[in-house]
């Protein structure tokens, strides 16, 4: 994985833990919930143009939560 920039990380990050939400059929509100972050920290992750900055730590409890492995969040699709 290459990413040119931070943008392009968190792009592709955001749309793939919005992707596995939407597959897992959990709203904003239930993940932000189940992995004990704010919802407007969710949605900033999400959005199309975050410069949202994330943990290690966050991203393996949203993973947890998701039932995927952490390195999905970071594969083009």
């Amino acid at each position: 994985m290459y990413f040119k920039n931070d943008f392009d990380l968190y792009h592709v990050i955001g749309t793939n833990i919005k992707h596995y939400r939407k597959q897992s059929k959990l709203t904003q509100v239930q993940l932000a919930e189940q992995t004990k972050i704010s919802i407007s920290y969710l949605s900033k992750i999400e959005a199309a143009g975050c410069n949202k900055s994330l943990s290690i730590s966050v991203l393996n409890q949203i993973a947890n939560v998701l039932g995927v492995e952490i390195s999905e969040f970071f594969k083009e699709v």
